[in-house]
């Protein structure tokens, strides 16, 4: 569930092992920021807006407290008595000019080296050509973007809000700015980026069609990486399960050899 960095670039990051620009090590990267930044513009005064029903995810025994944020559950018909149930998510909630309340969902763009992704030095181009450097991010993560966008429209969130987020030092990934923030509405968003959920429903249904045709069992749905198709695989039903799950799994009174 890692969050990708420049992998629809030209030049995606190549380096490999332990180097801080390693596809993994960036990805590990973006992902911690985005979880800190979307806590870090919270306001911390303890006034939150609640939902009718408690966090699911909320355990009693547990000290320590969880993130924030809010769990939207929604369910779309897509004909053939097919339903789909997804549980969306808002990160804030924000006043309106006429103290309507808004949800709002927030990303984090982070600039990593900017010699090795698209050379816009955000810190010279962010105040002065700021399309610029989102035009670079949408070249360089035009998938990332699509699927934050299309998060935001599921949860039927009013605004998304992305940070621009860079090294302190391009030779160290532990420390970072705030460079600035941007707003936008998902659907004008989307609109910017050639987003179609028209489209994007019509493979969902297309995918699911497929799916309802096989027999039970797990399948893996994967993209190839070096052409416009989607793989999907047929694995056996243990996969990907921890030795935790399989021992609870075994019938009370047995035990494994």
């Amino acid at each position: 569930d890692l969050l990708t960095v420049s992998e629809t670039s030209s030049e995606p990051p190549q380096e490999e092992g332990n180097s801080l620009n390693s596809p993994r090590n960036l990805s590990l990267e973006a992902t911690f920021i985005n979880h800190n930044f979307s806590q870090q513009v919270l306001r911390n005064d303890g006034n939150r807006f609640k939902f009718e029903h408690d966090n699911p995810f909320l355990d009693e025994d547990e000290e320590d407290e969880v993130a924030p944020v809010g769990y939207r559950y929604r369910k779309w018909c897509l004909g053939n008595d097919i339903n789909l149930v997804a549980r969306t998510e808002h990160d804030a909630v924000q006043a309106a000019p006429n103290n309507e309340i808004q949800f709002i969902n927030i990303k984090a763009l982070n600039e990593w080296d900017s010699k090795h992704s698209g050379g816009v030095d955000w810190r010279q181009k962010l105040d002065t050509q700021r399309g610029a450097v989102l035009a670079n991010e949408l070249k360089n993560n035009a998938c990332k973007l699509a699927k934050w966008t299309v998060q935001a429209m599921l949860a039927g969130s009013d605004q998304i809000k992305f940070g621009y987020v860079s090294r302190v030092n391009v030779r160290d990934s532990t420390k970072h700015m705030i460079l600035g923030t941007q707003q936008f509405k998902p659907m004008e968003f989307a609109n910017q980026i050639n987003l179609s959920m028209d489209n994007a429903w019509g493979i969902l249904r297309c995918i699911i069609d497929i799916c309802m045709k096989l027999p039970d069992g797990k399948f893996l749905i994967m993209k190839d990486p070096n052409k416009s198709m989607i793989r999907l695989y047929d694995i056996p039903d243990n996969t990907f399960e921890s030795d935790e799950e399989e021992n609870e799994k075994q019938p009370e009174g047995e035990a494994e050899d």
